[in-house]
């Protein structure tokens, strides 16, 4: 893709259809509540149109998004008006794209939030550790002891 001032309409939204699901669900994760959810995928599209990144491939894409989506997150935590909010105050909403909450997605939302990108990545999404490593920009042992340890977690909540 060229750069963003070269993006046509309909190249974005090609992007925005191609990783939507997979942007909501890392920024549910964090958020868990659908309208700060929403708020953090627009911005993270905001920066994709105002970007001048020349993406190599889909996965490049993907992977700037994932990024920029956890960082988003991340910095909104910071804020100091920023509350956590408990995952049963929003049991009952359904996203506008039909993202449905299982029980298993409820376990791994439970997890610290250290470890709950990981395992989306890992499982949800496929990536290996290595590509993990590359996509957090953390060590792959990092990586790797951080799934080890969310397994561990799983394992006694499930116990």
């Amino acid at each position: 893709m060229a750069n963003s001032l070269s993006r046509t309409g309909k190249d974005i939204a090609e992007v925005y259809n191609r990783h939507k699901d997979m942007v909501y669900r890392i920024c549910f994760a964090y958020m868990k509540n659908t309208a700060d959810t929403e708020d953090i995928i627009q911005e993270a599209f905001v920066r994709l149109i105002k970007a001048g990144t020349d993406f190599t491939s889909h996965e490049h894409e993907k992977a700037w998004l994932i990024r920029t989506a956890t960082n988003l997150c991340k910095n909104n935590f910071k804020h100091w008006w920023r509350k956590r909010e408990n995952i049963e105050d929003h049991a009952n909403l359904q996203a506008q794209n039909e993202f449905e909450i299982d029980e298993t997605f409820k376990l791994i939302m439970s997890l610290p939030g250290k470890y709950k990108t990981v395992v989306y990545l890992y499982y949800y999404e496929g990536y290996d550790s290595v590509e993990i490593s590359r996509i957090l920009s953390k060590p792959q042992s990092t990586v790797r002891y951080l799934l080890s340890n969310a397994r561990k977690a799983l394992r006694e909540i499930i116990m």
